[in-house]
């Protein structure tokens, strides 16, 4: 049996598998669990994050103003299925305390590691590139250094130190919607000065996610190796179509893909996945887990207008992964490990 190595959540959400349900990850039958115009000046909720705090839950949530500007709202619930919405966006602050607004936030995640939440999402930096900021009370958000130059996405940091380092996942891009399509991983002692990058996967033959791949849900530590829920893109004649797959990264050097899912483990099927601001996108940015029961709940963004929830259970989905799986891929860095 795989074990996780994480908290107990008790009160973690769950919704049992649908009898006639064959695949790993199955959806919450009362999707969507944020629609559209859920506060006032705000169209959609979509790419949030959620994590567990003082016996409920609460998130960072994109939420696409009526102006068509993203940014950051924060979301609280008594049992990660219901939420309720600030209605002003996060105030963000220099180390100072100084006002420090970005110009535009989307796609957060929110990862607590030791005694600190950190949200990460991306902004403007003379281009797309990557914003950063900390928490205990989530009533004050410091903003950190940029980590990273532009261009650059999908940001997710491992919720423990590695070796003694913090490790996070990137996918750099141009300035336009993001050709490039590999994840890249690098270390900070400090979270101000990153380096030590290392590639992890790219875009693959699998028709699925040949176009691009990027970081999804804050890695979850099993005994078997990192558990990482990430998004592959695949370019079809009508767009992109975004879908939800699964990888088994080393415990120790996580920049080894141990075991790659050779299928999607979720692909737009549901009518507020396929239809939305942006068609048929499955996007996720966060996974709560349960070590007692391996309950693991999967919170994603539909068709850029909706969250959606999906459960799997971690005994099964990582025997899923490592039976569909492509072998690691090879570094090329210059680097020694």
């Amino acid at each position: 049996m795989s074990k996780l190595i994480c908290p107990s959540l008790p009160g973690i959400p769950w919704q049992d598998r649908p009898k006639d349900c064959t695949v790993p990850l199955w959806r919450y039958t009362e999707n969507p669990i944020i629609g559209r115009n859920p506060l006032p000046g705000v169209a959609r909720i979509f790419n949030s994050a959620v994590v567990p705090f003082e016996g409920a839950y609460i998130g960072v949530f994109r939420g696409e103003q009526t102006n068509g500007v993203p940014y950051i709202y924060l979301g609280r619930s008594a049992d990660g299925v219901h939420w309720t919405f600030d209605s002003e966006r996060i105030t963000f602050v220099d180390q100072n305390g100084n006002a420090a607004q970005p110009v535009y936030a989307y796609d957060p995640r929110l990862v607590k590691v030791e005694d600190t939440y950190y949200a990460i999402w991306c902004q403007d930096f003379y281009g797309a590139s990557i914003g950063m900021a900390k928490t205990k009370d989530f009533k004050t958000f410091t903003r950190l250094e940029n980590p990273f130059i532009p261009f650059n996405r999908n940001a997710v940091l491992f919720p423990r130190k590695i070796g003694g380092m913090y490790v996070m996942l990137s996918r750099p891009s141009d300035s336009g919607h993001t050709p490039f399509g590999d994840i890249f991983l690098s270390h900070s002692p400090d979270l101000e000065f990153w380096g030590r990058h290392r590639h992890v996967m790219g875009k693959s033959g699998n028709w699925w996610e040949n176009l691009k791949t990027g970081g999804g849900a804050a890695p979850i530590e099993t005994d078997e190796g990192w558990l990482l829920f990430y998004h592959g893109v695949t370019g079809t004649c009508n767009g992109y179509v975004y879908s939800i797959g699964g990888a088994i990264l080393d415990r120790d050097e996580p920049s080894r893909v141990l075991y790659r899912c050779k299928t999607f483990l979720l692909t737009p099927e549901e009518w507020y996945e396929e239809r939305g601001f942006v068609p048929n996108v499955c996007f996720p940015c966060a996974a709560l887990a349960d070590a007692d029961t391996g309950r693991i709940a999967v919170y994603y963004g539909c068709a850029d207008s909706y969250v959606g929830l999906a459960f799997t259970e971690a005994d099964e989905i990582i025997r899923y992964i490592k039976a569909n799986s492509e072998t690691g891929e090879t570094d090329r860095e210059l680097g020694v490990h």
